[in-house]
């Protein structure tokens, strides 16, 4: 009897990519809100003005969350059926919602995403000057746009992915399981239940 290998190999393949796909968004998401982002000058009473960096994830933090949440739809990838991929894909579009939007929020008014920044630094909530953007949050809303987009992806790749796989299936009607206490352990074995 002959089977054909790339039929078991196929759904574990497309599993996998999408996992590391995801993977790679959440990396890059990541990626993006740790370097500097914004670059304002503060007043202090000792120091005069004094530059001060601001990081993705100091001024916009839910970032860095959806980087995780990314992180957990790329572990649920493996275990979703034919109605979880949906919920997987929802979850993705959302997280790259998240870096859109929050890194959105931080471009349309830098010195207001700033200033809380300058105020932990200095201890005096007085910018001076202009805010300086860097190309970073340029590059988180390139990759949220790319979390969308693999979504549809997902959604499409992922329609011909299976159910959990044998062990998880209840066992097939009028099977007839083994009887004999060597069978029992041989089938377990299988991931088939004896019983």
């Amino acid at each position: 009897m002959t089977t054909d290998p790339a039929a078991p190999v196929a759904r574990p393949r497309g599993r996998s990519r999408a996992a590391g796909v995801l993977v790679l968004l959440a990396a890059a998401s990541a990626g993006a809100a740790v370097p500097t982002w914004l670059t304002a000058t503060g007043v202090t009473a000792l120091r005069g003005t004094v530059d001060v960096p601001a990081t993705g994830t100091q001024v916009a933090p839910a970032v860095l969350g959806a980087a995780v949440v990314l992180l957990a739809t790329a572990a649920a990838v493996a275990l979703v059926g034919r109605v979880g991929r949906w919920l997987v894909a929802a979850v993705t579009v959302l997280s790259g919602a998240v870096v859109v939007g929050a890194t959105a929020a931080v471009l349309a008014d830098p010195r207001a995403a700033a200033e809380p920044v300058v105020t932990q630094e200095t201890g005096v909530g007085r910018l001076v000057g202009e805010v300086g953007v860097t190309a970073w949050p340029w590059v988180s809303v390139g990759v949220g746009v790319a979390v969308v987009v693999a979504a549809g992806w997902l959604v499409r790749a992922s329609r011909t992915w299976h159910g959990p796989s044998r062990r998880h299936e209840a066992p097939a009607a009028g099977g007839g399981g083994p009887v004999d206490e060597r069978g029992a352990w041989d089938a377990l074995s299988r991931g088939d239940d004896p019983t």
